[in-house]
């Protein structure tokens, strides 16, 4: 093998990764994460109309950023915001019908593992508020009014951290949300849309 300059380069870059000091959490330490994730909803979404209609929610990718605040060392209280995610919504025979944009916090107890290892898991559950907005209507519903409930449910996290020093980490990550919106057409009541997504994606993770 040839002693390359990039050979080198990336070699002592994983030199310098090994030999960094882990990041630890303690309490009263803060650390904030920004990444991307994707919400991808339940591919049986339901169906309205009584029964008639099945329901197809698309997915969306968006920047994420999560605050995490430490009450005892390794267990922290952690709150997920985005920007606001987009969903197409299909029915079965009629295609795309409309769309929807959602924002979906949620505020977890999550629990650290391996206090200041190089690889630390977490896990963590809380409750999650959704609100729908921006409604609109397309194809064989265009002349249709189209709004969804917001919705409240419970939420799990887990995922992973790789220290790559005393204040930073790579984080990957998976969440399950219960996100159930009533739908109403021309302001009546057609059924329950059951979106209950996996959110997964990657972040850096600082601590304060």
């Amino acid at each position: 093998m040839r002693n390359t300059p990039l050979f080198m380069s990336t070699l002592a870059a994983i030199v310098g990764l090994a030999a960094a000091p882990a990041m630890a959490q303690s309490k009263g330490d803060w650390t904030l994460a920004a990444g991307i994730h994707q919400v991808a909803p339940t591919s049986n979404n339901g169906r309205l109309a009584a029964g008639t209609l099945a329901v197809d929610v698309g997915t969306d990718l968006k920047p994420t950023i999560a605050g995490e605040y430490f009450i005892a060392d390794n267990l922290g209280i952690e709150v997920l915001a985005a920007l606001p995610f987009k969903h197409d919504i299909a029915i079965a025979g009629l295609g795309r019908v409309g769309s929807t944009r959602h924002l979906p916090p949620v505020v977890s107890l999550q629990y650290h593992f391996n206090r200041g290892g190089k690889v630390s898991p977490f896990l963590g559950a809380g409750l999650n508020y959704t609100t729908f907005f921006s409604e609109k209507t397309g194809g064989a519903l265009a002349t249709g009014t189209l709004k969804l409930d917001d919705s409240w449910g419970l939420a799990a996290h887990a995922g992973l951290d790789v220290a790559v020093g005393a204040r930073g980490a790579l984080r990957v990550d998976l969440r399950w949300v219960d996100i159930d919106t009533e739908v109403k057409l021309n302001g009546a009541d057609i059924g329950t849309v059951h979106i209950d997504p996996l959110v997964y994606g990657a972040a850096y993770v600082f601590k304060f």
